[in-house]
């Protein structure tokens, strides 16, 4: 069953081994990132922006995510990294602009 989620925020995640990347979240998904820091699956998530406007750009990234992912339960043992096609990694540049962050 695929997610229904409306993405609302914008987090930074290191992974385990100090890299980070962006991501285009929502209140849930980072709660899940926290619960996975704790477990050592992630090195942190930080939020960078709450409340982002719903572009048409955020649209088409949720309807992106939503298409192909499912949102993790309390239960999961490993933290699933969204990857994202070129355009949804152009999407997401716009979406930091958007945002005043890139």
């Amino acid at each position: 069953m695929k997610s229904h989620e409306v993405l609302t925020l914008i987090e930074e995640i290191t992974r385990n081994d100090g890299t980070k990347y962006i991501e285009i979240s929502n209140m849930v998904q980072n709660g899940r990132a926290e619960l996975a820091a704790e477990r050592g699956l992630i090195k942190q998530v930080r939020i960078l922006q709450l409340n982002i406007p719903h572009s048409p750009h955020v649209q088409k990234y949720e309807r992106y995510i939503n298409e192909n992912y499912v949102m993790p339960t309390e239960d999961m043992d490993h933290f699933e990294e969204w990857q994202k096609t070129p355009e949804m990694k152009e999407e997401i540049s716009i979406i930091l602009k958007e945002n005043h962050i890139a």
